[in-house]
């Protein structure tokens, strides 16, 4: 993937060297929690997040990284990328406001609660902010066997985004109201799956239009779609259920299959037009 002479935004806060270490609760830590429920419960790690600070969890006091452009090359890239995004959704929705993006390592306060690096990439809607411990992305490489290409970590970031996107819109309000009215879980669950494919798509739209915004300078070069499809694959519901040894369950999908992430990035990237990802057809 083509970004080193993309603009850099210079709104990343940079809170890494800062501490945060586990959270724990009876000797165990939140991330490890989080991901024993989203494995074997299909629970959001954000929930878990969430319970974890109301439990008096370490780290609920605010932090204060230093916000810019990163020297490093990581920062630099996530600096790129959302600036490439936030450029992409400018032209597509009116009234677009970028997101705040927080680099952290291990742990760090958000608006939803205290956050770990365990869980991955994640958006938090109420203080409108995306988190990324950037060495995440070396252990989904490692233990999960997502693509380590530029365009499979930008993709990640673009789907955080995309939550920001359908925060701005309202639908994840619309979201949450439905499964408030859910009559059971499995029918919540489908909800949650239509606003994570929403969000692939969304990726997808964006992979479609950085070249144009960016007069080229980040661009997707002959392979990069496969891997971020290849990234798509390995953080499947039915992927991690097999993978965390327990049986496949639909129901309790939160994500989507690997097959119906992959086809939605695909076709936001076909399309390039938000109007395409349309995920709640049926939900």
């Amino acid at each position: 993937m083509r970004w080193q002479g993309g603009r850099t935004g210079g709104g990343v806060e940079d809170r890494r060297g800062m501490g945060g270490g586990a959270i724990a609760g009876g000797g165990i830590g939140v991330g490890v929690l989080a991901l024993i429920g989203y494995f074997v419960f299909g629970i959001d790690p954000s929930t878990t997040t969430q319970l974890a600070s109301q439990m008096g969890g370490v780290g609920a006091s605010e932090q204060q990284g230093q916000v810019g452009t990163p020297q490093d090359q990581a920062g630099r890239f996530v600096d790129v990328i959302g600036a490439n995004i936030n450029d992409v959704w400018a032209q597509k929705l009116n009234g677009y406001q970028p997101p705040k993006v927080v680099i952290y390592e291990q742990g760090t306060s958000t608006g939803c609660g205290y956050g770990q690096s365990a869980m991955g990439p994640f958006y938090c809607p109420n203080d409108k902010t995306v988190y990324l411990d950037l060495g995440f992305w070396q252990e989904m490489e490692n233990q999960l066997g997502a693509s380590g290409a530029d365009f499979a970590r930008a993709y990640v970031i673009a789907h955080e985004f995309g939550h920001h996107v359908q925060t701005l819109t309202g639908t994840s309000d619309q979201v949450r109201r439905a499964q408030q009215r859910a009559g059971g879980q499995a029918e919540a669950n489908r909800y949650s799956v239509a606003l994570e494919l929403q969000a692939d798509c969304y990726a997808g739209v964006w992979a479609k239009n950085a070249a144009a915004v960016s007069n080229g300078q980040v661009a997707l070069e002959p392979g990069d779609i496969e891997e971020g499809m290849k990234t798509a694959q390995a953080i499947g519901d039915d992927t991690l259920q097999r993978r965390g040894g327990g049986r496949v369950s639909p129901e309790s999908f939160t994500h989507g299959s690997s097959a119906q992430r992959v086809e939605w990035l695909q076709r936001g990237y076909q399309s390039g037009d938000p109007a395409s990802c349309d995920t709640f057809a049926g939900a």
